[in-house]
This record gives structure tokens, C-alpha cells and sequence, in this order.
């Protein structure tokens, strides 16, 4: 029984320590969280989920991010980070699993967390653009929680009787 968990837990380390083929980073803003992963070479059979991955794509909960994010304003605004790194010509691949949230809050997830796995990928060459337009930031701003005897909102004060 004991040699069985050494050898199950040998397992578990040898697959941790397996190099992956892709870069992973997170971004978050407000309640919302998008898992990034980066591949730079894509593979003939991978795939998330049904979907095949193809190089230059980039795929948010198993959706073409275009269709996941439909407006014009939507699109300019993830698309800024590659741009501005020139990242978008190299063709990565980008799987993004985002949760929490809103539209808005979900859409600022993917585009610190793209902003993240450009930084991690090559930091050198990415960093100083992408902080000097403000992608490395965490916006740390959060819905502020309604409080008791508020009368239902966070800031509200109850009416106090005139007399």
C-alpha cells in the first residue's frame, strides 16, 4: 500500500514537470478571471475541447474570440496588446478560459491576462512597451459590498426622522 502512493505521487511530480508547450498567465479584473495560455508552435492535434486550435487564433471559452466579444470597440481593445508588441504577426495561438463577472469585467480579464503571457513569453522584449501603456497594471477596483443598516446599497444612508 505504501509503495503504491510513492509511486502514485512519483507520477504526479514526473507529469508537473513535464515542459508544456504552451505559457500560461492569469489576469483579473473586478470578479472576473481569464486563464491565458500561449502557444507559440501549434500542433496538428491539439485541440480545446471539440475545437482544433490553428496558429494566429484565439479561442475564449471554446468560441472564436470574435464571437465572444462581438463589438468593434471589443475587438480593438483585445487586439491592443499584440498590436502594440507586434505579436500579432508571429501567429500565437491563444486559448483563454475566462469565469466571474460581467462583459466588461470579462473583456479587461483577457486583455490584462494577454498583456501577462506576452510578458512571460519574453519579458526583455515585451515589458517596457506593454508597461508603458499601462497592460502590466492590475486594476485592483472592486464593486464595493452593501453594508447592513444602508438600506440596501454600500453607500446609502437611511433617511433619519426630522423630530
Amino acid at each position: 500500500m505504501a509503495q503504491d502512493q510513492q509511486d502514485q505521487s512519483q507520477l504526479k511530480k514526473n507529469n508537473k514537470s513535464q515542459k508544456r508547450d504552451y505559457i500560461f498567465a492569469v489576469g483579473r479584473r473586478k470578479s472576473s478571471v481569464a486563464r491565458v495560455r500561449l502557444y507559440q508552435s501549434v500542433k496538428a492535434d491539439l485541440a480545446w475541447g471539440d475545437i482544433p486550435v490553428k496558429k494566429g487564433e484565439l479561442l475564449v471559452n471554446q468560441k472564436p474570440i470574435a464571437e465572444y466579444f462581438s463589438s468593434e470597440v471589443a475587438r480593438k481593445m483585445y487586439t491592443e496588446p499584440l498590436r502594440i508588441t507586434n505579436a500579432h504577426q508571429q501567429n500565437f495561438a491563444f486559448t483563454i478560459k475566462v469565469a466571474g463577472g460581467g462583459p466588461a469585467g470579462q473583456l479587461q480579464a483577457v486583455i490584462a491576462g494577454i498583456a501577462n503571457v506576452l510578458d512571460a513569453l519574453d519579458t526583455d522584449k515585451y515589458r517596457p512597451t506593454l508597461k508603458k501603456k499601462g497592460f502590466l497594471t492590475r486594476d485592483s477596483r472592486v464593486r464595493e459590498r452593501r453594508v447592513v443598516g444602508m438600506g440596501g446599497k454600500s453607500r446609502r444612508k437611511k433617511q433619519s426622522p426630522k423630530r
